[in-house]
């Protein structure tokens, strides 16, 4: 974009006119000036700011049903059977997925329990740090990509937007794969570009050729193992679209494309014909047909959404990033044939189509394309080429307003939930309300990169007010936790339950393996042994429950009253522990 965008001292403000006015962009960006003096300073300076983004609420907010909650289940029992290859729920096979995330948080677990971390297979943050070091990952290798397109300074406000991204945030608290998928993309579309762009001019390799042939085809090979083949989506669109337009592929040879492909098979075949001579074709039915294909054909558990879906959420999800994309798109426009613009654009439009055009859609689907839009907005900051058009300008705004939103609705929800007021969160509730006006009140081509550390400045706050303070005080949300800190209050040793009418798959990570799923009959049957046996009844399922007892002539007790809110049903629940007369 160098070529359309005029360049002058990306941070510097207007001219003094003598008004003093207090200004934190101003000292946010000579913390920003400061680390970006080496890059040894930005990648520490990165790496401490996404601890601090991230790591609020990890360690104890519960485990969130669905998703995180069966691929820690799933991992635990690998760590359980020592079976490494085989991916199961309780006795079902979970082979929606490859095996990567699960390697990942099975060498988590068994570390912390190397270390001496009591009862580390039942922590679900263990569980997360392999999404936490992705996350932190992510951060710096969009610096590392950045940085061959922008100043090292614009290198770092790319890094530090994708660090405060909303939706990275959520990612990097949750043990699953898309957090650890971001970075093995962002690796190897970094390597893509650079070899790209020195193509472009012209010149000649650098002097370690191997050095990039080898991030690109390894990340792959990471990728692949995480998620199957949606990486190597992101590559042959990119690949694609730059062939198209420049009419040439044959910068990819720098790729080493015969070493690079089996270096990639080397490392992801293992696994995949182990899965394969284990359990036939299931696996293939399961990840190919059951789970990718299903979801581009309809609305796999109910995530069905029309095109423009990924459109309306980008606003909320890249926030605080999202206010300057409207501002910075005729400006990436305008530059859409230079190289480096072109590149990035091809890493963008293609998947992003790609991705509206599917019936099923979940936020975190378009995640790994967010670090090319922090990349363009850092472009046209630098070159002071923001739109100056009224409608546009409105939307800085939005650095005050969502802030606002989530305050009052997590304030009003708290105290729905739980009758308490949770004071606590509210200093960091205001200091993101301060920060995200200062944000809006400095908003102005001459100040815009001073007005955007605001908003990140901002971003830190409402993260820590969330995920710090609010998430882990709504335990009427996690009933799960709950019902297993009822069962280890027990006397008899290894308790063994049945659950009727919940059945989360949080519940089984926190009650045990074992946990039998089932109906209120079956769950009378199950507890009639006697001994240190209960049974977990949603109120739903109580009267069969009971008829089944009455039946049979079992005599038993309420050992506690679990009361909770379901969010992934959207309805209240109650759910009783019985046990037989006698048990403690």
């Amino acid at each position: 974009m160098a070529e359309s965008l005029k360049k002058r001292g990306f941070g510097e403000g207007r001219e003094d006119d003598g008004t003093a006015r207090f200004d934190p962009g101003r000292v946010l960006a000579r913390l920003v000036e400061a680390a970006s003096a080496s890059h040894a300073r930005a990648v520490a300076f990165l790496a401490v700011c996404a601890v601090l983004f991230f790591l609020p609420g990890l360690f104890h907010i519960p485990p969130i049903d669905r998703d995180e909650a069966r691929f820690a289940q799933a991992t635990k029992q690998m760590v359980e059977t020592g079976d490494f290859v085989d991916i199961r729920f309780q006795n079902e096979v979970r082979y929606k997925k490859p095996v990567g995330i699960y390697w990942l948080q099975a060498a988590a677990v068994q570390t912390a329990s190397a270390l001496g971390l009591p009862n580390a297979h039942i922590r679900i943050w263990v569980y997360r740090l392999p999404s936490l070091a992705g996350a932190i990952g992510a951060v710096l290798l969009v610096y590392w990509a950045a940085a061959a397109f922008v100043t090292r300074r614009g290198a770092v406000l790319a890094g530090l937007l994708m660090c405060a991204s909303l939706l990275l945030g959520a990612e990097a608290r949750l043990a699953k794969t898309d957090a650890a998928l971001l970075f093995t993309v962002v690796a190897a579309m970094g390597a893509l570009a650079r070899v790209y762009l020195v193509w472009q001019r012209g010149e000649d390799p650098p002097r370690r050729p191997w050095v990039l042939p080898f991030v690109f085809w390894t990340a792959l090979a990471g990728g692949i193992l995480l998620k199957g083949p949606l990486i190597l989506m992101f590559v042959a669109l990119t690949v694609g679209m730059l062939a198209v337009l420049d009419r040439s592929v044959a910068w990819l040879w720098r790729l080493r494309p015969l070493a690079g492909v089996a270096w990639m098979l080397l490392l992801v075949l293992p696994w995949f014909v182990a899965i394969l001579l284990k359990s036939g074709d299931t696996f293939l039915a399961d990840s190919v047909g059951g789970d990718m294909l299903s979801k581009i054909a309809s609305g796999q558990e109910s995530h069905g959404a029309p095109p423009g879906l990924y459109f309306l959420l980008f606003w909320v999800t890249f926030w605080p990033g999202a206010p300057l994309a409207g501002r910075a798109a005729p400006a990436v426009w305008r530059a859409r044939r230079e190289p480096a613009t072109q590149f990035l654009l091809a890493w963008l439009v293609p998947s992003w189509i790609v991705f509206e055009l599917v019936v099923t859609k979940l936020p975190h689907y378009v995640l790994p394309l967010y670090p090319a839009i922090a990349i363009l907005i850092v472009m046209v900051l630098e070159g002071r080429a923001l739109s100056q058009a009224a409608w546009l300008r409105r939307g800085a705004s939005w650095w005050f307003v969502l802030p606002l939103l989530f305050a009052v609705g997590a304030i009003v929800g708290v105290m729905a939930l739980t009758l308490q007021p949770t004071f606590l969160a509210w200093p960091f509730f205001a200091a993101a309300l301060v920060f995200g006006l200062f944000a809006w009140w400095l908003f102005d081509e001459a100040e815009a990169e001073r007005s955007t550390l605001c908003g990140i400045a901002a971003s830190l706050c409402l993260s820590v007010a969330l995920y710090g303070v609010v998430m882990p005080k709504l335990a009427p949300l996690f009933p799960s936790v709950e019902v297993a800190r009822a069962l280890r209050s027990v006397e008899c040793v290894g308790p063994r339950s049945a659950a009727a009418g919940f059945h989360e798959p949080s519940l089984v990570f926190m009650t045990g393996t074992s946990t039998l799923l089932t109906d209120g009959p079956s769950a009378a049957d199950f507890l009639r042994p006697g001994g240190c046996r209960f049974a977990l009844i949603e109120s739903r399922q109580e009267r069969a429950f009971a008829l089944r007892a009455e039946a049979i002539g079992l005599r038993y007790d309420i050992l506690r009253r679990v009361e909770g809110y379901n969010f992934s049903q959207g309805r209240a629940i109650s759910i009783a522990i019985f046990h037989t007369v006698g048990t403690r």
